[in-house]
C-alpha cells in the first residue's frame, strides 16, 4: 500500500476514500484493512516455541477484525519511515537485546509521537539496559515458577481487551514475577492471586496485564501468552484482540494512571541533557541519576504530573548541593516547585528531600537542577504525591482513630507509649515505629498530617475513640474535628467501655456528643440514613439490656459489636471491630443478610495484620502476619463478596493507629530504632523503604474505590 493511500486513510473523510478505492481497486479485489500492525518476534535470549503459534493467531485475528499483520524478526524494521505505515507494533515474546541505538530512537519517537506498543508475555525480558523501554512496557520481568494453573482477578472489566471476562478467570500459562510493582505508573487491568499457585513473589498485589499512556501513544502489556495452548483459547485471543485495538488507535479505553506515581527510579529517564546513570551500591537497584551539573535535566515520559501535589526524592551530595526545579512538559515548561539538595557528605549517603506544588498542569514530569560549579548531587529515586478531594472520599469506608497518645513536650510526660513496661522516645510500646515518631495526640502540626493521611486513604470518616465526659480523649475532640475539616473528612464515634458504663450512661454519652458537636462542619451525619449520627459501641455484649437505646435511634444510628443477630435488640446494626476474624469471616454473612432483611447497618471491620508483643509482654493472642499486604486483601475480599461478607453497609477499618496491636496503616518509619525489634511495611504491595511508609494508605483507597464501584455510588 502506497505512502498517499495510508495518509489518507487515516486523515481524509470516509467519502475520499470510497472515491480513491473505487478508482484504484480492481473490480473483485478485497479493499484495504482498516490498519497494519507490525509483530516483531526477535529473540537474542530463550526462544518461546509459541511465537509461531502467536503470530498465525494475529494474522487470523487481523483477517477476522479488518486490520493487515506484517510479522519480522528484522530489527531493520525499526525506523521513522517504516514505523509510521503501521498503527501498533507487538512484542512477541520477544526475550534480551534486540534493537541497537539507532533502533530504539525510532520505537522511542514512534510511540511518543502517537504509535501503539503491545508487549506479550517475554516482552517483559526485553531491552534491560534502555530505561525508556522498561517505562514503555511497565515493568521487567524477575523470574517465574513451573507452568500451572492460577487465578487471575480482573480489576477492570471495560477495557476492550478484559470486557469480555468475568470476574475472575482461572487458567494454564507461565506466571511471571516482576522487578518492581508497575501499579504506580499503569493503569492495572488483571492480577494474580498468589494463594490460587504456587512461586509468586510480589504478595498480594501481583499485576499481570496493564496498559498505560506513552507520551502521545499508546502501551498495553500482558504476561500471559507463553504456552502454544494460550493462543488456541478464544478468551486469551478476544484479551489479545482488545489489546490490539487499543494499542492501534482503534478503541477508547481508560489507562490513566493512578494519581501520584509511587517510588520511580530517577536513572530511568525517557529524555535528558548532560545527566548520566551512576553506580552506587546502597542506591535502590544499584543506581542513581548523576553527573549532574547546573542546567542539566531529566524528562519522564510516562509520569504525568496531572494532580500531583508533592515531590519526594532520595538524593545524595559529595559536591556542591543545589535544586531540583520540577517542571511539567518540557525542561523549562510550567514550575510546579523547587527543593533544596543539601550537601550530604558522601555520594553514597542519602537524605530524602520534599517539597509541595502548586499550579495546575498534566503534561509529563521535567527535573531540572541548578547549582554552583561542578557536580551538583545524584537522585536516587522519587515519587510524586496527589491530594485527595473531598469528593474523592467515601463516607462507606470508616477508619478506627486514635487520640489516646502523648509526649513529654506537650503532655507533660508519655501517654500510652510506654505500655508493656517500655522507655520511650526510642522504646515504645509497638511492634511497629510511627513514621512521626512517639507523637501526642494534642500537637496541631500530628493531627493535621493525620488528617492529610486518612484523605489519601480515601476514607471518608474516622471513628473517634472516646473513654467518657472531661477524658483525655473528650478533650482533645475539637482539634481533631477543626483538622478534620480542612481535608472534607468527617467524624463518628466509638464508645469505649470506660469503668461504669451503662445502658442508660450510653444514651447520656451519646445525647452529650449530639449537643455539644453537632453543630461543628466535621460532625459526620449519614445522609443515607435520615441524616442520623453514629456511634460505634465497643463491647457492646457487656451489657446484657440495652432498652434504653431507644430514646436515641431516632437520632443516632448505634452499632453493636457482635455478629449474633440475638444480641442486637434496640440497636441499628452491627460491626465486628476484630482484626483477627476477618481473614475467616465467621458469621459474616449471615450478619450481613439479617441487616438488609431488617433495615440495619452492617458495618465488618477489616485490618492489616495484628500483632501486639510489645505492648502486652506474654501474651497469648494470635498474631496476623501481614504478609506484604495479602492479609489486607484478604479481609477486604471478604468483606465484599457477597457470599462471604454479606454486602456491608459500611466497611469499617481496624485501624488507623492502633499501635499497640500493630493495625495500623499509618505510615510505619522504614528505618525505626535499631537494637528493638521493629517491623516495617517493607515490602507491602512491592513497596520497599519510604515508598512502603504509605503503602497501607493507599491499598484503603484501592479497596475503597472497589467498594463504591461493588455499591454503584
Amino acid at each position: 500500500m502506497t505512502t498517499l493511500m495510508r495518509r489518507l486513510r487515516r486523515g481524509t473523510t470516509a467519502l475520499a476514500l470510497a472515491v480513491l478505492g473505487a478508482l484504484l481497486t480492481p473490480a473483485g479485489t478485497a479493499h484495504a484493512a482498516s490498519f497494519e500492525v507490525l509483530v516483531f518476534s526477535k529473540t537474542a535470549g530463550f526462544r518461546h516455541d509459541a511465537i509461531p503459534a502467536g503470530i498465525d493467531t494475529l494474522r487470523t485475528l487481523g483477517g477476522q477484525n479488518d486490520f493487515s499483520v506484517t510479522a519480522t524478526e528484522d530489527a531493520g524494521a525499526f525506523t521513522s519511515a517504516n514505523l509510521a505505515g503501521y498503527e501498533a507494533v507487538v512484542f512477541l515474546n520477544t526475550t534480551g537485546d534486540v534493537l541497537n541505538a539507532a533502533q530504539q530512537t525510532a520505537l522511542q519517537s514512534y510511540v511518543d509521537s502517537g504509535g501503539g506498543y503491545l508487549g506479550v508475555h517475554a516482552a517483559a525480558d526485553t531491552e534491560y539496559d534502555w530505561p525508556y523501554y522498561g517505562q514503555l512496557v511497565g515493568a521487567w520481568f524477575q523470574s517465574h515458577p513451573a507452568i500451572q494453573q492460577a487465578t487471575i482477578r480482573t480489576e477492570d472489566r471495560t477495557h476492550p481487551a478484559t470486557s469480555h471476562l468475568g470476574a475472575t478467570w482461572t487458567r494454564t500459562d507461565e506466571w511471571y514475577n516482576y522487578r518492581a510493582n508497575p501499579r504506580p505508573r499503569v493503569h492495572v487491568l488483571q492480577t494474580l492471586d498468589e494463594s490460587t499457585y504456587s512461586g509468586g513473589s510480589m504478595g498480594a498485589d501481583h499485576p499481570i496485564t496493564w496498559c498505560h499512556r506513552q507520551g502521545q501513544g499508546r502501551s498495553f502489556y500482558t504476561g500471559l501468552g507463553h504456552t502454544v495452548e494460550s493462543y488456541a483459547d478464544p478468551a486469551f485471543r478476544s484479551l489479545l484482540l482488545g489489546g490490539v485495538r487499543y494499542a492501534a488507535g482503534q478503541a477508547a479505553a481508560d489507562c490513566s494512571a493512578p494519581a501520584g506515581t509511587g517510588q520511580v527510579e530517577a536513572e530511568a529517564y525517557t529524555s535528558a541533557s548532560g545527566v548520566q546513570v551512576a553506580g552506587h551500591a546502597p542506591a535502590s537497584g544499584g543506581q542513581t541519576l548523576g553527573y549532574i551539573d547546573n542546567g542539566d535535566w531529566a524528562g519522564y515520559a510516562s509520569v504525568s504530573t496531572a494532580g500531583a501535589r508533592t515531590f519526594t526524592a532520595k538524593v545524595s551530595s559529595a559536591g556542591a548541593g543545589g535544586t531540583i526545579e520540577i517542571r511539567s512538559g518540557s525542561a523549562t515548561g510550567t514550575l510546579l516547585g523547587t527543593v533544596t539538595v543539601p550537601v550530604t557528605g558522601g555520594w553514597e549517603t542519602f537524605t530524602t528531600v520534599t517539597t509541595t506544588l502548586t499550579g495546575s498542569a498534566s503534561g509529563p514530569l521535567f527535573l531540572r537542577f541548578t547549582g554552583g560549579a561542578g557536580a551538583l548531587f545524584d537522585v536516587d529515586t522519587f515519587s510524586l504525591g496527589a491530594a485527595p478531594t473531598a469528593g474523592a472520599l467515601s463516607d462507606d469506608v470508616h477508619l478506627f482513630y486514635y487520640s489516646w497518645y502523648g509526649s513529654p513536650a506537650v503532655n507533660g510526660g508519655w501517654r500510652h507509649w510506654q505500655q508493656g513496661g517500655r522507655t520511650p522516645p526510642d522504646d515504645i510500646g509497638a511492634d511497629l515505629y510511627p513514621a512521626l515518631g512517639p507523637y501526642d495526640s494534642g500537637e496541631a502540626g500530628a493531627v493535621a498530617r493525620h488528617m492529610e493521611w486518612v484523605a489519601r486513604s480515601g476514607a471518608g470518616v474516622i471513628v473517634y475513640s472516646w473513654w467518657g465526659r472531661g477524658s483525655y480523649e473528650d478533650r482533645l475532640v475539637r482539634r481533631v474535628l477543626d483538622a478534620a475539616r480542612e481535608r472534607g473528612i468527617e467524624v463518628a464515634w466509638h464508645l469505649e467501655p470506660y469503668a461504669g458504663r451503662t445502658a442508660a450512661s450510653t444514651v447520656a454519652d451519646i445525647e452529650y456528643i449530639n449537643s455539644t458537636y453537632g453543630s461543628h462542619p466535621a460532625f459526620h451525619r449519614s445522609a443515607e440514613h435520615g441524616g442520623r449520627s453514629a456511634f460505634y459501641v465497643f463491647q457492646s455484649l457487656d451489657i446484657a439490656d440495652w432498652t434504653a437505646l431507644d430514646q436515641v435511634t431516632d437520632t443516632s444510628i448505634v452499632l453493636a459489636q457482635t455478629t449474633d443477630t440475638t444480641k442486637i435488640a434496640h440497636f441499628s446494626g452491627m460491626y465486628t471491630y476484630d482484626g483477627i476474624a476477618g481473614a475467616s469471616a465467621p458469621g459474616w454473612k449471615q450478619a450481613g443478610d439479617h441487616a438488609r432483611a431488617n433495615g440495619l447497618i452492617w458495618a465488618p471491620s477489616v485490618a492489616p495484620g495484628y500483632i501486639d508483643d510489645r505492648a502486652v509482654p506474654g501474651n497469648s493472642t494470635p498474631t496476623v502476619e501481614r504478609a506484604n499486604g495479602a492479609a489486607y486483601d484478604r479481609q477486604w475480599s471478604n468483606a465484599l463478596d457477597p457470599a462471604i461478607g454479606g454486602s456491608p453497609t459500611w466497611v469499617s477499618v481496624t485501624s488507623f493507629n492502633e499501635w499497640h496491636e500493630g493495625s495500623s496503616i499509618e505510615p510505619a518509619d522504614s528505618t525505626p530504632p535499631a537494637g528493638h525489634g521493629y517491623r516495617t511495611y517493607d515490602g507491602a504491595y512491592g513497596q520497599t523503604g519510604e515508598a512502603a511508609q504509605t503503602a497501607y494508605l493507599d491499598r484503603t483507597a484501592y479497596w475503597a474505590g472497589r467498594f463504591r464501584a461493588a455499591s454503584g455510588d
